[in-house]
């Protein structure tokens, strides 16, 4: 069994983006520059919104982040937007995600530039992806075929099993390993909720990439010897023992399943770094006026 350090390789993707940013300035060319909106106080959007600053800060990228009070109208905040749209010195901008409910997230998903849009979630760039063209791919999916590709991860002719349907994860995720391409060239299952016997599509797969949003779902009988583990599941559990009152698990149980697997991915360290790695690369592709092909 190989560990899939997510940590690891991002921070092997940082030094490439930060050589590159490195090229830049030496050609007295902008380096890429990040916006991020933050709406409200939640602690996990903090959390994340933090990593991704600070990561711009380590590869040399310029920043911004916007915070503004969970009260914002949506005419507010979609006003914010189309000034980030219309500023020349910003590559990619990012809302963070979720918003309030009094906030229609489509609409403000659709009000980014798609040539902005690094989290790779406007229907512009989703199209191009299902079609197969150069475009922004949403930065989790992104991350993990990264990954696959770093650790050399046969994916051709396998049978690759993804729990979850949703357009950040699950769905992209179905697409790309199924692209005549590496990684990828896989026949895809996609389930969800109303699967019937889940259990039986999973033991039948060669990778399993879980991204359900339930703690510690995926057990060891629902998974064959050998197989690929992508755990793209964070969720917090109490725990007495730890000092915040809880602990980070992911959507597969780890210990019940690591030793039936060829490679896995821990939580965390595993599929959450590679995330903010995917966003920088589609940044700094924002920066130079390209897209991201993995055909």
């Amino acid at each position: 069994m190989q560990i899939l350090d997510g940590k690891l390789v991002s921070a092997a993707i940082k030094a490439q983006l930060a050589d590159k940013v490195t090229e830049l300035k030496a050609m007295g060319q902008k380096v890429p520059h990040l916006a991020a909106i933050l709406v409200g106080d939640s602690a996990a959007s903090e959390t994340y919104v933090a990593s991704k600053v600070k990561s711009c800060a380590e590869v040399g990228y310029h920043s911004t982040l916007l915070r503004f009070d969970a009260q914002i109208s949506e005419k507010h905040l979609l006003d914010n937007i189309i000034l980030l749209n219309e500023n020349p010195d910003v590559d990619g901008i990012l809302v963070q995600l979720p918003l309030p409910k009094h906030i229609n997230e489509e609409l403000v998903i659709n009000t980014i530039d798609p040539s902005k849009d690094v989290d790779g979630f406007h229907p512009v760039n989703v199209g191009k992806m299902v079609s197969g063209l150069p475009t922004f791919i949403p930065a989790t999916p992104y991350g993990i075929m990264l990954m696959l590709e770093h650790y050399k991860v046969p994916t051709k002719g396998k049978h690759a099993v993804v729990i979850g349907r949703s357009h950040i994860v699950g769905t992209p995720m179905s697409i790309l390993l199924s692209r005549n391409s590496y990684p990828g060239n896989c026949t895809v299952t996609l389930c969800h909720s109303q699967t019937p016997n889940l259990t039986e599509m999973c033991k039948q797969a060669d990778i399993i990439v879980a991204a359900i949003g339930r703690p510690e779902f995926v057990t060891a009988e629902m998974v064959k010897e050998g197989a690929v583990i992508i755990d793209v599941g964070i969720n917090r559990i109490p725990d007495a023992s730890k000092k915040s009152g809880f602990r980070l698990v992911g959507d597969v149980n780890f210990n019940d399943v690591a030793d039936k697997c060829s490679y896995i991915t821990p939580v965390p360290g595993g599929v959450g770094p590679m995330t903010i790695a995917a966003l920088l690369k589609n940044t700094y592709h924002a920066s130079i006026g390209q897209k991201v092909n993995l055909n």
